[in-house]
């Protein structure tokens, strides 16, 4: 922790309660230990004070809960190194903390990444750094017939067993699982899931809507990258998306690149989900950061190209999408304003994941995770747990 508190005098704070114009934040021990307009702060004696021009926003830390890899690191490494560079990399694009994502593999090859993960959530997390929040377990029970870039020989079918035996490896991390319902006959996994409280999604998945509000009623809360992967909208069947826009249980994550689904088409979604349940995510993988090139993705091949990534089957494979990017594209996309945009990257990912207490806003009492944007929206410093974890540089040449 820092040896004396930090002030951030100056900007606008876009706090739990509201948006406070030429505010302070005081941060102690990591936490934010109050915060209000510049006229109730009445000493600054022993603190390092950092001055934030007032056209700089200051909002809560991006949480992205499906995030694979970046930087040339994967979650599916299974080495601390790799998570090392992640959560070294992730506060430059504003995200604070994460789930870390696995992919379709052998069960080998999934048990090492998920004991991987433990231990560095258990020995090697530390202040500075982007919090590994628990796993997103993307697959291995999903449907082959919608498989996009996960393996096919590797996708097996629900099994309570097995997902048993993962959660114990993990020790209790994992907190998000993707599945085809329609592949969990009896809903006995989802069921489980629902029980532990862990958030239990569709994707990779042809469910039928009335599969859906069958899973929705066993305990089917999430829905992964909404419109790839899955049985799309049709006015005789609504399919899985008909489902997230219909189903007020359902949170409903989006890539906002414009690659995965079309400007206009998050538009059209937006309307219907809106801030209320959208949660915005990268789905990104270790290509993200570097330059266009060939990159590994769960065994596979993939061909990264201005911005895109895909297999050699022209399958979207993942994306290099940062969250940063994801915040403004959504603004621009929809029209939706700063406070949508935070809602939808920092508070309901926190509440889906049951850390609203101490994450997804700004108010006193919780973690420092804390970032702040010129008035491009430009991340110009990211703390995260009270200490500075990024800082962009006058004569960066980083790229936007």
């Amino acid at each position: 922790m820092n040896s004396k508190p930090i002030i951030l005098l100056g900007g606008t704070i876009y706090g739990e309660d509201g948006v406070i114009q030429e505010g302070y934040m005081k941060i102690e021990d990591g936490s934010i230990s109050s915060m209000g307009s510049k006229q109730e702060l009445h000493s600054m004696e022993g603190c390092e004070v950092v001055q934030v021009p007032t056209e700089y926003s200051i909002l809560p830390g991006l949480i992205d809960v499906h995030i694979h890899g970046a930087n040339g690191s994967d979650t599916m490494d299974a080495t601390k190194e790799s998570l090392d560079v992640m959560t070294a990399i992730l506060p430059a694009e504003g995200t604070t903390s994460f789930l870390a994502t696995t992919i379709t593999e052998k069960r080998a090859v999934i048990e090492d990444a998920l004991k991987n993960v433990r231990d560095y959530m258990e020995r090697h997390q530390h202040a500075g750094q982007a919090e590994i929040l628990g796993i997103h377990l993307e697959g291995p029970f999903i449907n082959p017939g919608r498989a996009g870039a996960q393996p096919v020989q590797s996708i097996l079918k629900p099994d309570l067993e097995a997902f048993m035996k993962w959660e114990q490896l993990s020790g209790g991390t994992i907190k998000l699982v993707t599945l085809a319902p329609e592949l969990d006959g009896d809903h006995a996994l989802i069921s489980y899931l629902r029980s532990k409280g862990i958030v239990a999604s569709a994707g990779h998945t042809s469910a039928t809507y009335e599969q859906m509000e069958n899973a929705i009623d066993a305990g089917l809360s999430h829905v992964t990258h909404l419109f790839n992967q899955m049985s799309g909208l049709h006015h005789r069947e609504p399919g899985v998306v008909g489902a997230a826009f219909a189903r007020p249980e359902l949170m409903v994550e989006l890539i906002a690149d414009g690659v995965h689904v079309k400007p206009e088409v998050v538009n059209i979604a937006y309307r219907q989900v809106t801030d209320e349940r959208f949660i915005l995510i990268t789905d990104s993988m270790r290509a993200k950061c570097l330059k266009n090139g060939q990159y590994d993705l769960g065994g596979q091949m993939v061909t990264v190209e201005d911005g895109v990534a895909l297999l050699d089957q022209n399958t979207l494979a993942g994306s290099v999408l940062k969250m940063d990017h994801a915040f403004t594209n959504v603004q621009d996309f929809t029209g939706a304003g700063m406070e949508n945009a935070i809602r939808m990257a920092s508070e309901n990912p926190a509440r889906q994941l049951g850390v609203f207490d101490r994450k997804g806003s700004l108010k006193a009492g919780k973690d420092a995770d804390i970032v702040i944007m010129d008035a491009a929206q430009k991340i110009m410093a990211t703390y995260c747990n009270g200490t500075l974890a990024y800082e962009r540089k006058e004569d960066s040449h980083e790229t936007d």
